[in-house]
């Protein structure tokens, strides 16, 4: 058995099988063009693109989470326009001569940057944002779909980050709970996962031994319990009813 603990996102009690969500997301290589216009409008459909995307996602947010949280995509869709974020690009573009990709990934990296220097927590946590919205351009970019989670039992999703596209989009039929090592209980992922009912955890240190192991989520705590002793499953079945009747008591 291996306790690991973090902060409490949303409480509840999660018992399944754990799943490492492994995103393999490359170094962006930079490539010299020799056709700036080109590459600039090759740019501009990508965001075009990206805001489509976006518009979909408010759309799904809207039914599943409400109208205040939905607008966490339209935030994104903001920063798709801001007017610093497109010059940094297109100025790297025309200057280097570099590759759409490598000057939306230079200009990612400084926003973040930027974000999470700040000392309001609010704003620090606009750089999980910002990578969210970048890391949609970017594979819009390079031709890479969205990887959906699909599994075929319930099961816990474990991951270094999650952003709130990836969020809004896990199935709720399958997924128990999350675990995260990055990330905040501020941050729109974790406001997100309180509104979708999921239990969940951030700043949890886990290794990769947790990968198809039996685990327990518990929420109150702030405890992910892998490979639990029978007597602490006991336990956590026992607490998880109590919660499952609280909760049908709540709606009658």
């Amino acid at each position: 058995m291996h306790v690991y603990s973090g902060k409490s996102v949303y409480g509840g009690i999660a018992i399944g099988k754990a799943f490492i969500l492994k995103k393999n997301e490359g170094a962006v290589r930079r490539q010299r063009i020799t056709d700036i216009d080109n590459e600039i409008n090759k740019l501009n459909k990508a965001v075009d693109k990206a805001k489509e995307d976006l518009d979909e996602l408010y759309k799904k947010a809207l039914i599943e989470v409400g109208e205040q949280n939905a607008m966490i995509f339209d935030i994104h869709k903001m920063m798709l326009e801001d007017q610093d974020f497109c010059e940094s690009v297109y100025e790297i573009i025309r200057s280097e001569k570099a590759n759409a990709e490598y000057a939306v990934d230079r200009t990612a990296l400084k926003f973040s940057e930027m974000f999470s220097q700040m000392d309001d927590e609010y704003m620090k946590e606009r750089a999980a944002d910002a990578r969210d919205v970048t890391n949609r351009l970017l594979k819009i970019l390079q031709g890479v779909k969205n990887k959906i989670i699909q599994m075929e039992e319930p099961f816990i999703l474990v991951a270094d980050d999650l952003v709130p596209s990836e969020t809004l989009q896990l199935d709720k039929s399958k997924v128990l709970a999350f675990v995260t090592r990055k990330g905040s209980t501020n941050s729109h992922t974790a406001i997100l996962a309180r509104m979708m009912n999921i239990p969940a955890l951030t700043g949890v240190d886990f290794d990769e031994s947790c990968d198809g192991a039996f685990a327990v989520v518990d929420g109150f705590n702030g405890t992910f319990i892998v490979e639990p002793t029978k007597k602490i499953l006991e336990d956590m079945k026992n607490k998880q009813d109590v919660q499952i009747k609280k909760q049908k008591l709540q709606k009658e």
